[in-house]
């Protein structure tokens, strides 16, 4: 059986010199963040083997991107249905920010629960 390994001298131990090939740089958002921190804490057998076949930080860019879109969309939505619509912006702007707080609220626990904690 033929091994491919390198191995590094340490003291009087040998130890694999195991490197992860080079990910893109872009840095991770607030969903991305909020997955991986579930993955590690709730599932950490899902983490370590997507870790260790170099898919995790594509599959946590995925999740953060398509949860930023989800949001986006919500949004609109979610406002119209409460009723926090221009006009309101510009009658009563805090009652206006109390509403679109409520209503990314209610989209954020949406995602935390269809994309986050899954």
């Amino acid at each position: 059986m033929e091994n491919n390994l390198t191995y590094i001298q340490s003291g009087d131990y040998l130890i694999p010199d195991l490197r992860l090939s080079e990910q893109p740089q872009k840095p991770l958002g607030k969903y991305g963040r909020m997955r991986k921190a579930y993955l590690k804490e709730h599932r950490p057998i899902l983490y370590n083997q997507l870790l260790m076949t170099e898919k995790l930080y594509p599959h946590l860019l995925e999740i953060d991107e398509t949860a930023q879109s989800r949001l986006e969309q919500m949004m609109p939505q979610l406002a119209e249905e409460v009723g926090a619509t221009e006009a309101l912006k510009a009658a009563d702007p805090m009652q206006w920010v109390g509403l679109m707080n409520t209503c990314k609220a209610q989209a954020e626990e949406i995602l935390m629960m269809e994309l986050i904690n899954s």
